[in-house]
């Protein structure tokens, strides 16, 4: 039975010595229960402790690094079903497929097009993380020579496939320094392919014909010490692919299956006919419960609602996105241009920066901490109020970069003009507009 947090704590060293990731002891002690860690990033837990703590500090579903860079991830260490319950944390991998045969010059194209697939969203930087290299032909020389070319060439991460021992040895040889997915152990060439993975510390997939079947394969391989495993069921049917998925998912949160307890990889690309039909799929596969999805090519318009849905699917629903408090210069301003004030709400500044950019007017924009609230909700929950506002206005340091003295708020804080006026004596406090889609004109009525 898993122990509680505070049951966890007792067992641990209590040194605060914060070597683990967090500050205090029982902080970590309140993840270890979670699943959110794991009892190895303790290095003075004593080995009584381990023993005692080995179920409580492993994972339902283990968290897998996979590659290395600036594009390296993290799939798995989820701890709920649904969203709504807590959170979702490594959001699902996306990978495209290019063949063994692929000529040289078709892979630079491919790999320069892919990079550019790239999207900045709320202050984020989106993009895939992937390319599943798949032998085609047997060509060890030819899949490690395109191995090396796909990792040294690029940002992307790897992901090896072959049923063929001397063709991943290969592959493996060529990109390890990126910690490339081995893919796949079956059950015909489990011992090898777990023998390669363990040797060089990589993560492994494991393929079997189904939900049952991996469970023997895993508990083989786990049997050979290997940990960081990823599980294909085999299903390539659309129904029949989600229905193991979600198995998975229930039997490693609910009934405490560790056979099952790691990340999946499903193929979209093995499923459909065409890009557009293998999008719908990954986007159900992303929802539920896809770890790492492969796509048979990324394009702008497959991948931006892709990584859109992941975006939304992972944001952390009891946080709100936020933005650092401070000022912000939009279109080199001077001192004599408008100051506008809003919160910090990661959407509601990047709608306001962006029709302030497109009005054209160099602006001064003041984001005052409202605990991630929109303005509407931020002022009725009184973290928008006149003289909280006016407080910051005067700390913030704008009055040391412009000589006027007018501060425009959003219209749906009119209310807080009165508070502060009395809090900036001698300043014009301006109601601007309601929306944001009307700052361009008013920022313009006023040149």
């Amino acid at each position: 039975m898993a122990l509680t947090g505070i049951q966890i704590f007792k067992l641990l060293p209590k040194t605060n010595c914060k070597e683990c990731g967090v500050p205090t002891c029982l902080a970590f002690a309140m993840n270890l229960a979670s699943g959110k860690a794991e009892l190895d990033s303790c290095p003075y837990v004593s080995d009584e402790a381990k023993e005692q703590l080995a179920e409580a500090s492993a994972p339902p579903i283990r968290p897998v690094a996979v590659g290395k860079g600036v594009r390296a991830a993290k799939t798995g260490g989820e701890t709920v079903m649904h969203r709504h319950e807590k959170t979702f944390y490594n959001p699902t991998l996306l990978a495209a497929v290019i063949t063994s045969d692929t000529a040289d010059k078709t892979v630079t194209a491919k790999l320069k097009q892919w990079n550019a697939l790239q999207y900045e969203r709320v202050g984020l930087n989106l993009r895939p993380e992937l390319v599943a290299l798949k032998d085609v032909n047997g060509d060890k020389d030819a899949f490690g020579k395109l191995a090396k070319k796909i990792a040294e060439a690029s940002e992307f991460n790897l992901i090896l496939m072959s049923d063929k021992i001397d063709v991943m040895k290969a592959g493996v040889a060529a990109c390890a320094f990126k910690r490339p997915l081995i893919y796949a152990a079956t059950a015909a060439n489990a011992a090898d392919f777990g023998a390669l993975a363990k040797e060089n510390d990589l993560p492994l997939a494991i393929k079997a014909d189904s939900v049952d079947g991996l469970i023997a394969l895993s508990d083989k391989l786990t049997g050979m010490g290997l940990k960081d495993l990823v599980l294909d069921p085999g299903s390539r049917e659309i129904k029949k692919a989600l229905e193991d998925e979600v198995a998975i998912r229930r039997a490693a949160l609910k009934a405490g299956n560790r056979s099952l307890g790691f990340p999946t990889i499903t193929f979209p690309c093995e499923m459909a006919a065409n890009l557009d039909m293998e999008a719908l799929i990954a986007g159900m596969m992303i929802a539920k419960y896809g770890g790492i999805v492969v796509l048979s090519d990324f394009t702008g318009e497959s991948i931006f609602p892709l990584l859109l849905e992941r975006l939304n699917i992972y944001t952390d629903p009891q946080r709100p996105m936020t933005v650092t408090e401070g000022i912000y210069e939009i279109g080199n301003p001077n001192e004599n241009s408008p100051v506008l004030v809003t919160t910090n709400f990661a959407l509601t500044y990047f709608i306001v920066s962006g029709e302030i950019e497109g009005s054209r007017v160099p602006s001064w924009l003041l984001v005052k901490n409202s605990e991630g609230l929109s303005v509407l909700t931020a002022w009725a929950a009184g973290k928008f109020a006149g003289d909280d506002v006016g407080a910051f206005i005067k700390k913030s340091g704008i009055t040391g970069k412009v000589k006027h003295t007018e501060v425009i708020i959003p219209g749906y804080a009119a209310a807080i003009a009165g508070d502060m006026e009395e809090e900036l004596p001698g300043w014009t406090i301006t109601v601007g507009p309601r929306e944001a889609a009307h700052i361009p004109a008013f920022l313009k009525a006023r040149k």
